[in-house]
């Protein structure tokens, strides 16, 4: 069995490894000498995305292919490379997963969202996932391919959580009132990831996350807790110093369900909620 990754990031390499650990090879992109050395020195073969002969032949016969690199103004890199390199290599794979972002809903005041829920995308990037999605939807359609859609709130994970924040010196508690985010840990993702490739729908579309939205100063103030580091002092969302980022952050305010992925998938997250999750890569 065969795995194609295009963009092996923090996602991407957990999924690669654990396809890995049953059997599976691995290809992945790398655009410059350095990643695709990256690449490599994880025990996987490297391709360069711009290297129409190498795509073509690292898609010959692939059985499943992931997409996690974000979309630019020109469109999606991947369906560029990706998409021509299939049908060069006449390949059918059984399953595409193409990672999103739950920015497509935009802001719902503190409500809920399901997979069903109109995509009032307010960020470039998320506009710019906006018809990411539907382009591969439709190009696929139009292929007989099976793509399923992940669309992720904020992603944590070891080396990537609020401990590294803390420990960095970086730890802020930013209160605005009544705000909630959704999340998930890294290896929940995976899991889900896996649970679709075992159950592939053409079409599908998942909101992948734990099952407590929550306001990110609790989340600040529980790893503070479990590491025995003081509290860091509550900053007001209208305090001058905030990033023109930051607002636009915290400008979408909603809850995302993860029903469809647990009825459809029979998928549970392991990390339930940040409580779990944070225990968990402080035990390592």
């Amino acid at each position: 069995m065969r795995l194609f990754v295009f963009g092996l990031g923090y996602v991407g390499a957990a999924f690669a490894e654990s396809l890995a650990a049953r059997g599976w090879a691995i290809s992945a992109t790398g655009r410059t000498p350095q990643a695709r050395a990256a690449v490599e020195a994880l025990g996987f073969s490297a391709v360069d995305p711009d290297d129409k002969a190498a795509m073509v032949e690292a898609m010959s016969g692939v059985n499943a292919v992931l997409v996690t690199s974000p979309p630019t103004g020109e469109g999606c890199p991947a369906l560029e490379a990706v998409i021509p390199a299939l049908a060069a290599a006449e390949a059918f794979p059984d399953w595409i997963g193409y990672l999103s972002t739950t920015g497509v809903y935009g802001d719902f005041d503190g409500g809920w969202v399901f997979e069903s829920s109109p995509l009032k995308a307010q960020s470039v990037e998320g506009a710019r996932r906006v018809g990411a999605e539907r382009d591969w939807r439709q190009v696929c359609r139009g292929m007989g391919l099976t793509i399923a859609t992940f669309r992720l709130p904020g992603i944590y994970g070891p080396g990537r959580s609020a401990f590294d924040r803390l420990r960095a010196g970086e730890g802020r508690r930013i209160v605005k009132p009544g705000q909630v985010f959704s999340r998930i840990h890294r290896d929940d993702i995976v899991s889900g990831l896996l649970a679709s490739l075992e159950r592939p729908r053409a079409g599908a579309v998942y909101n992948l996350c734990d099952d407590e939205p929550a306001p990110p100063q609790d989340v600040m103030e529980h790893a503070a807790r479990l590491l025995g580091v003081p509290v860091p002092p509550d900053l007001p969302f209208n305090a001058l110093g905030l990033s023109p980022a930051t607002r636009r952050f915290y400008a979408e305010n909603k809850r995302v369900s993860n029903a469809l992925a647990k009825a459809e998938l029979d998928w549970r997250p392991k990390y339930p909620t940040y409580r779990e999750g944070l225990a968990a890569i402080l035990a390592g």
